[in-house]
This record gives C-alpha cells, structure tokens and sequence, in this order.
C-alpha cells in the first residue's frame, strides 16, 4: 500500500472526524497524531525529523494509505514528491473560531506536557515536532492571537498556490460526504459523517490536567500527569 492522500490541513480544522471519514471510505489505516500514542513504536521513525538527515517516508508511513493532521501536515511538499499520485486535503475553517480552539485545547495541553518527558517515547520526538510547529510554523507568537491567525491563513493560502488545483480539495467538514467523495471518485456513504473529538471533550483534558497538577505535590502531579496525558492522547481518535 501507499499513501493515496495528504491532509495538509492544520489541527483543530476537523481532522480527527476526517480521519474517521477516511478510514470509513477505505483508507485505512491513516495517520494521525493520536497514532503517536496508539502505536509508540511509530515515534523513532521520525527521529530526523527538523535535522539534515533526509525522512524516509515510505519507511515512517510503512501500510498508511491516508495522512491527515500534524505532524504530517507540516510536510506536505515533501509527500507529493514521494506520492506523486496522492490527492490533497486542505481541512479548513473559520480563523477566529480556529484560533479560540486551538488556543484552548491543543495549545494548553502542549504547554501542560512536563518538559521531563522529553526522555520517553513517543514524546521526545513530539517535543521535538511540536517545536517545529509552535516556534516554526508560528515563529513562537501563537499567543499573539492576530499573528497566528495570520499565519494560519498564509498556510491556506500557500497550500493552495502549490498543489495543483486538479489534485486539491479545499474542504470544511460541516460539507459533510458529498464534495469529499466526488473529489475521491468514491460512493457517499448512507451513515452520517463523522463528527468526533470537539472542543468541550478536548476542554474537559485541559480541566483534568490542571487540577492534577494544582493539587498534587510536584512530583506526584507529574507522574499523574503523565498517566493522564497517555490516557487523554490515546482516546484521542
């Protein structure tokens, strides 16, 4: 198998209920950050990810016939080079609502991580690839709320100006199964499209996280901590 498709769209932009959809029309399996957590043993083949040593794509992908989300989505160029014949996803959706998710959600939980888990896999490496994100793709400023919005519409923008518009499908997810499976050449489903991992779950992590750590002795919460993002990232599909 091979990768048939690239999501290149940024996180909170729909991308869990895509992977979902995907995998339904018979992409399966395809890659997501939770896949970090599901199968660990995928971590040490992003190990020169952001270093000068060439990413073996077909070896860090291996049987996935989908991408979708970050990390992948940050190398989007680099898998229509290995892919020439992959289709493209651009997940997107309203940027002010964006931001407010992301900021809440995702951002919170990444600064939540105890630095010390750099030591265990997968979150060396996610450590390492959440850098790239939050220092590279927002220059460091996503809390600067006008800056990340900026640069999330650039992003849109880019990806639309590169990938051929034959092979790019600019897609919001309340469209639902209709321009998803024209685009795919595929049957649109009877069952409803996937609607998963919104942002009052993702809010409820944040909440437990930080009561965990506000009420325990230091190295207690980060051990509980640590037991509790494991769990909360793996059930994150």
């Amino acid at each position: 198998m091979t990768i048939q498709i690239i999501g290149a769209g940024l996180g909170r932009t729909g991308t869990t209920s895509l992977k979902v959809a995907l995998e339904q029309l018979g992409y399966t399996p395809c890659f997501h950050m939770s896949e970090f957590f599901q199968h660990p043993q995928n971590g040490p083949k992003w190990q020169t990810v952001g270093t000068a040593q060439p990413m073996d794509w077909p070896a860090v992908f291996g049987d996935y016939q989908a991408t979708v989300d970050f990390p992948s989505c940050l190398f989007y160029k680099e898998l229509m080079d290995v892919y020439p014949d992959a289709k493209v996803l651009l997940t997107v959706r309203d940027p002010a609502r964006w931001y407010e998710s992301t900021y809440e959600t995702v951002y919170q939980l990444s600064q939540l991580m105890p630095r010390w888990l750099s030591w265990r896999q997968p979150f060396g490496v996610i450590r390492r690839l959440l850098k790239l994100y939050w220092g590279g793709l927002f220059e460091g400023r996503f809390e600067e709320r006008d800056h990340a919005i900026a640069r999330f519409k650039a992003w849109n923008a880019e990806v639309q100006a590169t990938v051929p518009a034959d092979k790019l499908l600019v897609f919001e997810v309340k469209e639902g199964w209709e321009p998803l499976c024209n685009f795919l050449g595929v049957p649109v489903p009877d069952e409803p499209f996937p609607h998963v991992n919104d942002r009052a779950e993702m809010l409820t992590r944040v909440s437990r996280l930080r009561a965990v750590q506000r009420w325990t002795p230091p190295v207690v919460g980060t051990i509980i901590t640590l037991l509790i993002v494991i769990i909360l990232w793996r059930s994150m599909k």
